[in-house]
């Protein structure tokens, strides 16, 4: 049975310093990196995906110059910015595939995005023939949990690994992980 690792929006500016910082993100960059030096073997695939925004307009309504950060944000993640690069925390020497989501339209999930050859999360899994996934990530109660609830209903086990997220907020995470264990998620350290 295939497996495969999804890295959700280890970004810039989703880090320490950046637009949209969320507090741990630099500790996920840097934990996710250690865990792929120890088992990047064990995965028949693993993809990191990147929120990257057009620079014009307001990406289907997803900037807001009054953000209710819910559903509008300040402008982040804009494409060819350094705020739209991996957090330099996050060593992507492992990755085998690099995907874009929000290309002048709200995206959370990576299912969204696409790789620069065009290929889509799902097919890459289905061509892999992968059957699990871990899960790891910023931002728990966003994009993670958007994309792991993608990953269940492609029809993959999730497994969230819960000391390699960071969310934005304590409630909201703690929400969003429990609405995942629900959908039949898996919730597991890292380290166990």
């Amino acid at each position: 049975m295939s497996r495969a690792l999804l890295v959700v929006d280890v970004q810039n500016d989703f880090t320490e310093g950046g637009a949209l910082a969320v507090a741990g993100g630099d500790a996920v960059a840097s934990a996710v990196s250690a865990f792929l030096a120890a088992h990047a073997s064990d995965y028949a695939v693993i993809i990191a995906s990147r929120d990257w925004h057009d620079a014009e307009g307001d990406n289907g309504g997803h900037f807001a110059e009054t953000p209710d950060f819910f559903d509008t944000w300040p402008p982040h993640c804009v494409a060819g910015t350094d705020g739209a690069q991996y957090d330099p925390l996050f060593e992507t020497d492992a990755v085998t595939h690099h995907v874009r989501k929000g290309q002048g339209k709200p995206a959370y999930s990576m299912f969204e995005g696409t790789t620069e050859t065009g290929d889509t999360v799902g097919a890459i899994l289905t061509a892999a023939g992968v059957l699990s996934a871990d899960v790891v990530g910023i931002a728990t109660d966003h994009c993670v949990r958007a994309s792991a609830l993608d990953a269940i209903a492609h029809g993959v086990q999730v497994r969230i690994l819960t000391d390699l997220v960071a969310g934005v907020g304590a409630e909201s995470s703690d929400a969003a992980l429990a609405e995942l264990a629900h959908a039949g998620a898996a919730l597991e350290s890292a380290g166990a």
